[in-house]
């Protein structure tokens, strides 16, 4: 027999049942967000660990140093494995720190720009104050 209202029964659901969404996929930026800004930028190390995590450079240049200390505790192809290894990860850590501060000086140039076309006595202040704090020795 077919219940005349069944679209009007209500739901009941017992603690731990019904539909559940979760997510599942693990948070890997806390490490990187956690650096001061005075430390460093956690973006600009996220890309550069991306490259090359921080063990696998420390392997490189361990084997490097070594092979230059002790001839023979590491295989010389090794050796020189780990040197090109070495020098490929610092241009590619290099290209991306010169994208860093060009996405930067970009960016900065658009929040003064921004800033000039909203409150010009503002831009003016900044501007004074950015050029005492250039010319006064640290």
């Amino acid at each position: 027999m077919f219940p005349w209202l069944w679209f009007w029964s209500p739901a009941f659901y017992l603690p731990l049942s019904g539909s559940v969404a979760q997510q599942i996929e693990p948070d890997t930026t806390w490490f990187f967000a956690g650096i001061p800004p005075q430390a460093g930028n956690g973006q600009l190390e996220k890309k550069a660990f991306d490259i090359a995590s921080y063990g696998r450079q420390l392997g490189w240049i361990t084997e490097v140093l070594l092979a230059a200390r002790n001839p023979g505790s590491v295989a010389p192809a090794k050796a020189e494995q780990s040197l090109r290894k070495l020098e490929e990860a610092h241009r590619k850590i290099d290209a991306v720190k010169k994208q860093s501060r060009a996405e930067l000086a970009e960016a900065a140039a658009g929040a003064l720009a921004k800033l000039h076309e909203a409150d010009p006595a503002a831009y003016k202040v900044l501007l004074s104050s950015a050029r005492t704090r250039m010319e006064t020795p640290t």
